[in-house]
């Protein structure tokens, strides 16, 4: 072979690495992406859940009113035993569970 043969044989050879590298490097371009997709996912399937969080409770009633309640259940308590329809008993067992509904 002269020397046009080996130059001949050397850029035959020197296109074919260049063509199977090139394939190579786009092949494995869009693998990696493909592999690291289905990593995510994988990931993402094993991932505890998240749940949002529970609503604040609503705000509470007023005390005044519930207090104003009870005063004036009392207040209707203690004219029922003025007027000797309830006795110191009944009129005591009824303040207490007035008071006990607190």
């Amino acid at each position: 072979m002269g020397l046009v043969g080996g130059m001949a044989r050397t850029a035959v050879v020197a296109g074919t690495a260049t063509a199977v590298s090139n394939r190579v490097s786009r092949r494995q371009a869009g693998r990696w992406p493909q592999q690291a997709d289905a990593q995510a996912y994988q990931e993402q399937q094993y991932q505890q859940p998240v749940y949002a969080a529970p609503p604040p409770p609503p705000p509470a009633a007023p005390a005044a009113a519930d207090s104003d309640d009870l005063i004036e259940k009392l207040t209707k308590l203690g004219a029922l035993r003025d007027q000797g329809i309830l006795t110191d008993a009944e009129f005591e067992a009824q303040k207490a569970k007035a008071l006990a509904g607190l």
